[in-house]
């Protein structure tokens, strides 16, 4: 399996659990502080390497109403300052090729979410970056198709590849993760990571946002650490029913401590048998 390095973070190849973690989105200086500063104290104390994620826009919300961010002038310079303050390592999402150039000065490592997984342009001006990306698998698409991104990415001699499972359409409004497809995945070369809070996700459930069914956060967390996943991505906020988007699947920072725990204790364990 190819390492991946994020500033001085390995991922993959036998090395420890990865954490990327964060606000959905940049809402105001005071929460994307607060919230990594705490995170960092947490996986200090639990020896787990962590990446900080926020988004300066989201692109893709339900309703053209809802809010997006700060916009990416200021969601890179706040992510900047993160990074110089807290000495942590940060990622954001990218929508398009205009926005890669920017994202790339900036950003430690670059994310294309699960809906643009296949713009076959945005993944080359990615992957020239020589930047890490982690490109999240489309709700729409089969474990084996993965496969296909991977070789779009890598034709440019980049290898510095994250892929996350974020749950598969299953019916209207409802995902689900099929465990099966984490081996799968990892069979072809690359780390891969489980999005824990996007796969609890209700699409457009509640009509003009998502809903979602957080309460299932920590059994689907435990189980794709059992497969041998590299790492999890937790949308995490202080107060998860007040945020300005994911308000129904964000973990909030008092719970995320407890959830990291068991899943660090399986990661170990499997990893000193040698399972994954």
């Amino acid at each position: 399996m190819n390492e991946v390095r994020v500033g001085e973070i390995r991922i993959g190849k036998g090395n420890p659990l990865v954490l990327i973690a964060g606000p959905c989105v940049i809402e105001n200086e005071e929460i994307t502080f607060t919230t990594a500063e705490k995170l960092k104290e947490i996986c200090n104390h639990l020896g787990i390497s962590l990446i900080f994620k926020s988004s300066y826009d989201k692109a893709n919300r339900t309703s053209g109403s809802s809010f997006r961010g700060p916009g990416i002038d200021q969601g890179l310079k706040m992510l900047s300052d993160v990074r110089k303050k807290f000495s942590i390592p940060v990622i954001s999402d990218v929508h398009s090729v205009d926005e890669v150039r920017p994202a790339s000065e900036v950003l430690d490592a670059l994310q294309i979410p699960a809906f643009l997984c296949r713009q076959t342009d945005l993944i080359l001006s990615s992957s020239r970056t020589g930047k890490p990306v982690n490109i999240k698998k489309g709700q729409f698409l089969a474990p084996w198709d993965v496969k296909n991104i991977i070789e779009k990415f890598t034709s440019t001699g980049n290898q510095n590849l994250l892929i996350t499972e974020r749950g598969t359409s299953f019916g209207y409004h409802n995902l689900i993760v099929d465990f099966r497809g984490f081996p799968v995945m990892r069979s072809f070369g690359f780390p891969v990571l489980f999005d824990v809070t996007h796969s609890l996700q209700l699409p457009s459930g509640l009509g003009s946002s998502s809903g979602g069914q957080r309460e299932f956060a920590s059994p689907l967390a435990r189980a794709a650490v059992a497969t041998g996943v590299d790492g999890l991505f937790i949308e995490v906020h202080p107060d998860p029913t007040h945020a300005l988007s994911d308000a129904s699947t964000m973990i909030s920072l008092h719970e995320i401590e407890g959830l990291l725990q068991q899943t660090k204790a399986i990661h170990d364990m499997i990893r000193k048998w040698g399972i994954a």
